[in-house]
């Protein structure tokens, strides 16, 4: 279910979230032949374009919500878009248009065909819904990488030990619609929401409402991870440059995820509808003490919250 405004704007704490996977790049200089998947949800955006650089063009739409879908790769020392494209409205060139409150599915899955990861996005509300198969001249066809949901079949040049498809919120970016539209800030700096009590209380938060698997079974565990150690960001100024002198206070939280009395899960603060904080945000692991490619501490672990 997608969030909505309050007295702070769903924007404010960053330029949206993603729903995304660890994807095959046919590209023979792709690290690991490997890329990542983001179909990136944007608040109170209209899309127009969504370049091959993987940025967009777009205009500012109060409660909307419009999707570009960047593939990330790692060739030599930078991180290109391996591929990027709108999600359009079945039927229509322009962007399938969803809004705050609406309840959508997103069904991410492969073919035997492996013509490239299909994303299949459709909002119950307004019984619209539109697609994107992972596939361009370019580059081939980008298929999953891994066939089971579970922890350890991880992103290989990532830095969290997670499972291949997350939910993700990108926080540490201000709005895309302030005065530096998407700069990275860091924990106490004024007017970094991603970091501010308040911004998260103010609206109303997204609502995952569950997980089904390629066989009909829901999802029985989750678990959470944070690729800057939750609270050490705030509390480390070698993170990324926080200027915190303790954790709390405005724009000094750590966001965290909680489960509702509905058992659906929200990311953010707690809320008047949270069941389980889960510790808030020391359900994130602050040292990276998983393996990885790189070594034996070379990642963050994952918690196991259900």
């Amino acid at each position: 279910m997608l969030p909505t405004n309050g007295k702070f704007p769903v924007a404010g704490t960053g330029f949206g979230f993603w729903f995304g996977g660890t994807v095959t790049d046919p590209n023979p200089k792709a690290l690991f032949h490997q890329g990542f998947l983001e179909v990136q949800f944007y608040p109170d955006t209209l899309v127009s374009k969504c370049k091959r650089n993987g940025d967009s063009i777009y205009t500012y739409a109060k409660n909307t919500y419009t999707v570009c879908s960047p593939v990330w790769s790692v060739i030599g020392n930078s991180e290109p878009a391996a591929f990027d494209a709108m999600l359009r409205r079945a039927g229509h060139r322009g962007p399938l248009v969803m809004h705050a409150g609406d309840t959508i599915t997103l069904h991410y899955y492969g073919t035997p065909a492996n013509d490239g990861a299909h994303i299949d996005v459709a909002d119950l509300t307004t019984h619209q819904h539109g697609s994107i198969v992972l596939r361009n001249k370019r580059t081939g066809a980008m298929n999953p990488a891994f066939d089971r949901q579970e922890i350890g079949n991880a992103l290989g040049w990532g830095v969290v030990n997670d499972a291949p498809n997350s939910f993700v919120w990108e926080i540490g970016h201000r709005s895309d619609f302030s005065k530096r539209p998407g700069a990275f800030c860091a924990p106490g700096h004024n007017g970094c929401e991603s970091y501010n009590w308040r911004a998260w209380r103010e609206t109303t938060p997204i609502r995952i409402l569950g997980v089904t698997f390629g066989d009909g079974s829901a999802a029985r565990n989750w678990a959470v991870v944070s690729d800057y150690g939750g609270k050490a960001q705030i509390l480390d100024p070698k993170e990324t440059g926080s200027t915190c002198a303790h954790y709390g206070g405005p724009y000094c939280i750590y966001p965290w995820f909680t489960q509702n009395d509905d058992e659906s899960f929200t990311y953010g603060v707690n809320y008047p509808t949270t069941a389980d904080d889960f510790g808030k945000a020391n359900q994130f692991q602050r040292r990276p003490h998983c393996g990885g490619p790189y070594g034996k501490n070379s990642t963050y672990c994952m918690t196991v919250i259900r």
